[in-house]
Parts: structure tokens; sequence; C-alpha cells
């Protein structure tokens, strides 16, 4: 575990550990959640389909294409644990590839509507 106050900016990085100088990442999706087994029922996004959703989340330059840094503030679910667990997916891409996942930033999902 690691322990921080409430509001208190909370810094991670994420890296790809490959030789190959032409792969970036890309984080996707980052949702918080008060349990380490449910990331859905009583979930929060930080981020996802590559769209900020907190307004406490900032990028921060990386050293290469292999590093993602970020930050965003601490906080607490109502009537819940003071636990809180995240879980991120990242893409992994090939540099330059501007047709993939990774260049194509945010992507807003359309919603289905509701039949008969």
């Amino acid at each position: 575990p690691y322990y921080v106050r409430i509001n208190q900016n909370l810094y991670l990085e994420a890296s790809l550990h490959s030789s190959d100088p032409l792969l970036e990442l890309f984080l996707d999706t980052c949702v918080a959640s008060p349990t380490r087994h449910n990331f859905t029922t009583r979930s929060y996004a930080l981020v996802k389909n590559g769209c900020v959703k907190d307004y406490t989340y900032a990028t921060y330059s990386s050293p290469n294409r292999h590093t993602l840094r970020f930050k965003f503030n601490a906080f607490q679910f109502i009537r819940s644990n003071p636990e809180v667990y995240l879980q991120c997916e990242l893409v992994v891409c090939r540099a330059f590839d501007y047709s993939s996942r990774c260049h194509q930033g945010c992507v807003q999902r359309s919603k289905r509507k509701a039949s008969s």
C-alpha cells in the first residue's frame, strides 16, 4: 500500500521494458474502485477511452516513449473503506504509426438508443 492524505497529489509512472525504441505507451483507461475485485459497479474513471474525466489529472513529460507519467489528487469513496484501488489499461503502439490507438487520443464513444 501507498499512504497519502486526501487531496494530496499522487504521482504515477508506468514503464515499458523493451529494447525497441520504436514502441510507445498510451494510457487508455484508468479507473479507481473502493475494492480490488470490482472495477465496474462503484468505480470512478480518471481516464476513459483516452479522455480525461478527472479535473485533477495531469500528464508530465517523460524521458522517452517507453515511460508515462501522470498525477491526480488522492480521494476516498464516500461510505467506504479508506482504501482506493487503481486499475489502468495501457496500450503499446509503434511510434510514428499515426493510425494507431496511441495517436487517436480521446475517443468519444456514442451511446446507443434504447429500442422497444
